[in-house]
């Protein structure tokens, strides 16, 4: 059984391990959105996003440098966007991307400002790019339609839409600029939600389920190990009562070698029957 023993254990420690790391994971994103990160000093793009990577959450709200070049043909127009609650679903986000500098290929989409409609836009900026900017994640507004029409318009700012109006290596996210292009309003950074109780709360779930797996494997092993020594003891237990002998038959002859079939007495015809005149009695 010590093959069934070493395996409980390493199914159990790996259950385990992973529980605690699952557990660390929860820890740490919400110890990360519990940072106000808005009010840091702007750092290099190249230190919070990659082109190739998914959106990180530490990047989020963060004053980021962003320096390259303007791209004005790829301009994008995003509508049904609010400026205020007065007038919701009006209003339109101007995008142009920027070639980043530091990456060969990749751009990043810029939200330059906010117009009451896209007649009112002014030309996209062009030339070199040096600005600040808050990356925001890729919108997936629900009941929002997919569809990506022909005319870069767009009804929310999602990069898998995006993507497929440019040759360009997309970052995983967009980013608004924190100071607005001229003729355009500022468009406002959401804020960071606040550390609730469902913060995280899918890492904390697979926390528990790994540990569950482990108690499963435990019990699988506890189980065999009893089902295995009970039929060791019931086994002991028949080999040991001293009135049974499993090779001895009580319906047999002792003398009998075992296999010996019962052999029936010789067959005699029968002779002539004796009379009862004893003149008439043959003389042997």
């Amino acid at each position: 059984m010590l093959g069934a023993h070493a395996l409980a254990v390493v199914l159990v420690a790996i259950a385990v391990g992973l529980g605690f790391w699952q557990l660390a994971a929860w820890s740490a994103e919400r110890e990360a959105a519990a940072v106000d990160l808005t009010q840091e000093s702007p750092v290099p793009l190249g230190e919070v996003m990659r082109p190739d990577d998914g959106f990180p959450v530490d990047a989020l709200g963060r004053p980021v440098e962003v320096s390259g070049e303007w791209v004005p043909e790829g301009s994008l127009v995003v509508t049904g966007r609010s400026q205020d609650t007065e007038s919701p679903g009006d209003g339109v986000w101007s995008v142009t991307p920027v070639a980043v500098t530091d990456e060969a290929g990749a751009e990043l989409l810029v939200v330059t400002g906010w117009a009451r409609s896209a007649d009112d836009l002014p030309a996209p900026p062009s030339g070199a790019a040096d600005l600040v900017v808050r990356p925001q994640p890729s919108q997936a507004e629900p009941g929002v339609a997919a569809d990506v029409p022909g005319d870069r318009e767009l009804p929310q700012l999602r990069i898998a839409d995006a993507v497929q109006l440019t040759t360009a290596d997309l970052y995983g996210g967009y980013a608004v600029a924190a100071e607005p292009a001229t003729g355009l309003a500022p468009v406002e950074v959401p804020p960071r939600e606040e550390v609730g109780p469902f913060t995280a709360l899918q890492n904390l779930l697979y926390a528990i389920e790994w540990w569950v797996f482990g108690g499963f494997a435990a019990f699988v092993w506890w189980r065999f190990v009893r089902d295995a020594l009970e039929a060791d003891r019931a086994a002991a237990a028949a080999g040991d009562d001293p009135g049974d002998d499993p090779g001895d038959d009580p319906g047999d002859d002792p003398g009998d070698e075992p296999g010996d079939e019962p052999r029936d007495p010789p067959h005699r015809e029968p002779g002539p029957a004796p009379s009862a005149d004893p003149a008439r009695t043959p003389v042997g």
